[in-house]
């Protein structure tokens, strides 16, 4: 049975996994620095981009999320007892684009997976491609890790949404 201490969960849950984006986003910027400007290679040079790309948008993301997972926890904690019809009309639309938006962006990241390790391996013995070698590689390792959080942030939504689902049809 779906109860406050399911919202809780997901909600505590969800926190955690923005901060642990956050660290990653924060972990892959300083990787950018150190490869842009204290490596002075070409294949570390390529590697910086992706880095800096998606450490800023790790970084982003996770902070976002941080910051509205407890007032969303409490709003929905709030509706549970005093306003149940808000969980169905809002938190379950709210959910839903949650969830569609994770679709789109596992299909992004396993393009990018793919793409940034066909190139890296098309270019890997050329030696006067080296950067692009780099930039794949980096590429297919940031979208890797970004699959594999928002796997794990996408199963938890769904689960979640499927509560709020049966919990709005009593």
């Amino acid at each position: 049975m779906f109860s406050k201490t399911d919202i809780e969960r997901y909600f505590i849950a969800e926190k955690s996994g923005s901060l642990l984006f956050i660290i990653l986003g924060i972990t892959a910027i300083c990787l950018a620095i150190v490869f842009f400007f204290f490596i002075k290679a070409n294949w570390y040079k390529g590697a910086a981009i992706p880095f800096l790309i998606f450490g800023i948008i790790q970084l982003a993301a996770g902070y976002t999320v941080y910051k509205s997972s407890d007032k969303n926890r409490l709003q929905n904690v709030y509706s549970y007892d005093m306003n149940p019809s808000a969980i169905k009309t809002k938190e379950l639309p709210r959910m839903e684009k949650v969830n569609s938006t994770f679709k789109v962006l596992l299909y992004a990241e396993v393009f990018l997976i793919i793409a940034g390790l066909a190139i890296f391996f098309y270019f890997k013995n050329d030696p006067s491609k080296t950067f692009w070698v780099g930039f794949c590689l980096a590429l297919a390792i940031e979208a890797l890790i970004c699959f594999g959080a928002d796997a794990v942030a996408h199963s938890r939504a769904r689960q979640y949404s499927e509560e709020l689902k049966v919990f709005s049809t009593k």
